[in-house]
C-alpha cells in the first residue's frame, strides 16, 4: 500500500481519505520500526548479572531458565531508545510482544536497564524511574521470594505509578504526586505514563493474560505486572 496512489470512490471525501491513509502509513512505520531479540543468558551477561548482584546461588530461578529481551522504546522525549530487560524464558515471548504494542500506542517509557546496573538495589532502580524484571529479592514487606526473584514480573515507570502500602505510605517522595490516580495532561509524558485501570497500556498487558498489582485490595502496586 505505501507509495501506491489511491484514487477515491466517486461521492468520497478526498481529504477524509488522505488523512486516513496518513494514519495509516503512520502506524505501518511505527510497527516497521520496532525492534526485539530474545537470546539466552551469555557468559557474559552472567558474570554481570554476579558482579550486579541481580543473581546469585540460591536463586529459586536457573541462569538457564532465564532470557535477554532487548526491546525498542519510547522515552519521555519522544525519542526510540533500546532497552534490556531479564525474564523468564516463559514470559519472554509475551514481553517483546506487549512492548511492541505499547510502542505502537507510544506509550513513554523513561527507561529500561537490568537491575544488575543499580548493583540488584530495588530501591536505587525505582529512583531512576527504571523499568525493570528480573531481580533475585524478597518481595517487598515478605521474606518469600519476589515474582521478580522469578522473572515473572515487571515494573514499569515506577516513580509514577509508586507501590502504596495499607497505611497509605509511598516511599518515594517522587512519587507522591502521583498519588491520585487521574490523567491530568495528555501531552505530558510523565501523566501519560500514569497507569489507570482503563488505559490502552494497562489493558495491553491484560490481553496476555498479566495480571495487575493495581487490582489489588489493600496494597496497590501501580507499577506491577505479573505472569501467571
Amino acid at each position: 500500500m505505501i507509495g501506491k496512489e489511491i484514487q477515491p470512490k466517486r461521492g468520497s471525501n478526498p481529504m477524509k481519505k488522505s488523512i486516513l491513509l496518513t494514519t495509516l502509513f503512520s502506524m505501518t512505520a511505527l510497527l516497521a520500526d520496532y525492534r526485539y531479540h530474545i537470546s539466552p543468558i551469555t557468559a557474559e551477561v552472567k558474570k554481570r548479572m554476579i558482579q550486579g548482584n541481580s543473581w546469585r546461588k540460591g536463586c529459586p530461578v536457573k541462569l538457564d531458565d532465564l532470557r535477554s529481551i532487548r526491546v525498542s522504546y519510547y522515552d519521555f522525549h519522544g525519542k526510540i531508545k533500546r532497552g534490556e530487560l531479564i525474564m523468564h524464558k516463559e514470559a519472554a515471548k509475551d514481553i517483546a510482544a506487549i512492548f511492541g504494542d505499547l510502542y505502537a500506542i507510544a506509550y513513554p517509557v523513561r527507561g529500561v536497564r537490568p537491575v544488575r546496573e543499580f548493583g540488584g538495589n530495588d530501591w536505587r532502580s525505582i529512583e531512576a524511574d527504571n523499568t525493570s524484571a528480573f531481580n533475585c529479592r524478597p518481595a517487598t514487606g515478605s521474606r518469600k521470594w519476589s515474582k521478580h526473584a522469578y522473572g515473572r514480573a515487571i515494573d514499569l515507570n515506577p516513580i509514577e505509578n509508586p507501590y502504596i502500602a495499607r497505611s497509605g505510605k509511598i516511599a518515594h517522595r517522587a512519587s507522591q504526586k502521583y498519588r491520585k490516580r487521574v490523567h491530568h495532561d495528555p501531552h505530558d509524558p510523565a501523566d501519560k505514563a500514569v497507569l489507570l485501570k482503563n488505559d490502552k497500556a494497562t489493558q495491553i498487558f491484560k490481553k496476555y493474560g498479566w495480571r495487575w498489582g493495581g487490582d489489588w485490595s489493600g496494597v496497590k502496586d501501580y507499577q506491577h505486572f505479573v505472569k501467571p
